[in-house]
């Protein structure tokens, strides 16, 4: 055999070594729901090819048996867009302080990232659809409570709901209809008023409405970590109250560890994984490690 298809044979034994090392997780998810929560970040890394990576991986899974659900934020975006316009942004708890031209705002720019995402995973040969939580009344919510801050007193958030109901009958049909849904984290209440919703509240009350397998938040951070900075590859509610105690858990990681523990308390799984390694939806379930911080599903009694 000469040099060059020895090559080729040895590339040939290692993708073979890799899908009969995924076969099982492959197994393990099909016919599963999925819900994935991809930030406005990763959507503007083309220099690195993220974005079209994510697009391919979550065409792969679809392709596999496995159905992805995708939400995505635009925090990034929405910044931009206010700060052209002039008007001023806040965050109390890493949650944005909306009135109502900054929901204005944000449903324009969240209503034009899921176009983008739909173009993406069609170019990447799949199928989808961009909706947010008002369509077919996929998601109403309710006002998110006053909070209260200790330096600042009581603070309104205004336009921001919090997830109240999830209707998933559309989503099932464009499942196995085999589309991809896209969702902007956009709904309104019972009165028909809308409100900009925390991305990541969002997919987790649809993990929990759908009964998906996994959630997978995508970071710009590699995971949760501890106060010594190091990642931490599994945690329960007694671990988070602790790190959140010790102040290891803080800013926007708060809202994102809450929305895992109610997922776990709804019966699902998740992870906190880092969006800025390609790849890293497949690395997380194909592979025995896995590369993110997993909250386990709490066991219904």
């Amino acid at each position: 055999m000469n040099t060059r298809a020895h090559e080729r044979h040895r590339r040939w034994l290692q993708k073979a070594g890799i899908l009969t090392a995924a076969l099982p997780y492959m197994q393990l998810y099909a016919e599963n729901v999925l819900v994935i929560k991809i930030g406005g970040n990763a959507l503007e890394e083309a220099e690195n090819d993220l974005a079209a990576h994510f697009a391919h991986d979550v065409v792969l899974l679809k392709q596999v048996g496995i159905h992805p659900v995708i939400v995505h934020g635009g925090g990034t975006q929405i910044d931009r867009f206010t700060e052209k316009l002039g008007i001023e942004q806040q965050r109390i708890k890493g949650l944005r302080i909306t009135n109502q031209d900054t929901r204005d705002c944000a449903a324009m720019v969240l209503a034009s990232l899921s176009k983008a995402i739909v173009g993406l995973l069609q170019q990447a040969g799949g199928k989808a659809v961009a909706l947010s939580g008002q369509d077919a009344s996929l998601m109403t919510v309710k006002k998110l409570v006053v909070m209260k801050d200790k330096t600042k007193g009581n603070i309104d958030l205004g336009f921001v709901g919090t997830p109240n109901k999830v209707e998933p009958s559309l989503l099932f049909l464009l499942i196995e209809a085999g589309i991809i849904p896209v969702l902007a984290p956009i709904a309104s209440d019972s009165k028909g008023e809308i409100y900009n919703i925390n991305a990541d509240a969002f997919a987790g009350a649809l993990a929990v409405g759908l009964g998906a397998k996994r959630l997978m938040l995508m970071t710009d951070v590699a995971g949760v970590k501890d106060t010594q900075g190091q990642m931490i590859e599994e945690l329960d509610e007694k671990n988070i109250k602790k790190l959140i105690k010790d102040g290891a858990i803080k800013g926007g990681m708060l809202p994102k560890i809450d929305t895992c523990l109610e997922a776990s308390r709804g019966g699902v799984t998740s992870v906190i994984l880092d969006g800025r390694v390609p790849h890293t939806i497949l690395l997380e379930l194909f592979t025995e490690a896995g590369v993110g911080s997993l909250i386990p599903a709490q066991e219904k009694r």
